[in-house]
């Protein structure tokens, strides 16, 4: 199921309670067991020199859009409108995008690094800078809607997950989730942002979080989105064994690749 523009979408991640299915806590192992085996067939029993590392970006490659998106000005603004997706989470009021988000960064970071880039830019480009960020965050402030904190929102979900006794390790961070695995019906909703255009890429990446969610926690999460800051649009997907499965192909084909080139 895809939605486009929509007019809030927290409603659209959560859906109708009565609809959902019951939480699956099966399927989870079998995916991992479909993983081990494919890992095996690529791998043999050679074991690598160091660990092959599959991420959602190594899953994205392929568009155009993600080479915009790679440059400096492209991370500031993704990781800047991040920021703003956490804020909002929680309910914060902001009364500037550009000087919370950063504020906000700061305070993570603690310590000089990444937003070293940030500090380097002129006094041109800091505006520009700022004014992209504000239009990238109008438009997700506009379809995001209240999160509700009985929904238990958190932020910048970070995952690891290995695999072949640590030869493959998978890991990942979710943008926003909300919902629980313990309940009886799967409520467990992943939201991702870009602020590039959707693509292939973008479908991947919604499988790979899904995939990843139910290996973390043994079982299935309600369904999988991401939402363009660039044109407004969401992608959601209910989850389901044949989109795992297909991400499960696909994270095959990643250290398949991966291996070829080392």
């Amino acid at each position: 199921m895809l939605l486009h523009s929509p007019l809030d979408v927290v409603e659209a991640l959560r859906g109708d309670r009565l609809a959902r299915p019951a939480i699956d806590r099966t399927s989870a192992g079998g995916l991992r067991a479909m993983l081990e085996d494919g890992i095996y067939e690529i791998i043999g029993s050679e074991r690598p020199s160091t660990p092959v590392v599959v991420r959602a970006s190594s899953l994205r490659q392929t568009s155009r859009t993600t080479d915009l998106a790679s440059s400096p000005q492209g991370r500031l603004r993704g990781v800047l409108v991040s920021q703003v997706l956490r804020l909002l989470s929680v309910g914060t009021a902001i009364e500037d995008f550009f000087d919370d988000a950063v504020c906000a960064w700061r305070c993570e970071v603690g310590s000089p690094g990444p937003i070293d880039l940030l500090d380097q830019l002129d006094d041109d480009e800091r505006a520009r800078l700022a004014t992209d960020v504000t239009a990238h965050c109008v438009t997700l402030t506009r379809a995001l809607g209240v999160v509700p904190s009985r929904w238990m929102p958190r932020s910048s979900v970070r995952a690891v997950q290995s695999l072949a006794g640590g030869d493959v390790v998978l890991r990942d961070v979710v943008d926003l989730m909300i919902g629980t695995a313990n309940d009886d019906v799967a409520s467990i909703a992943l939201f991702d942002v870009t602020t590039a255009p959707l693509g292939d890429g973008a479908e991947r990446t919604m499988r790979y979080h899904a995939l990843v969610q139910a290996l973390r926690t043994s079982t299935l999460p309600l369904r999988t989105s991401v939402f363009s800051t660039a044109t407004g649009e969401l992608w959601l997907r209910d989850v389901d064994h044949e989109l795992l499965a297909r991400s499960v192909d696909e994270v095959l084909t990643c250290v398949h690749d991966q291996r070829s080139h080392r």
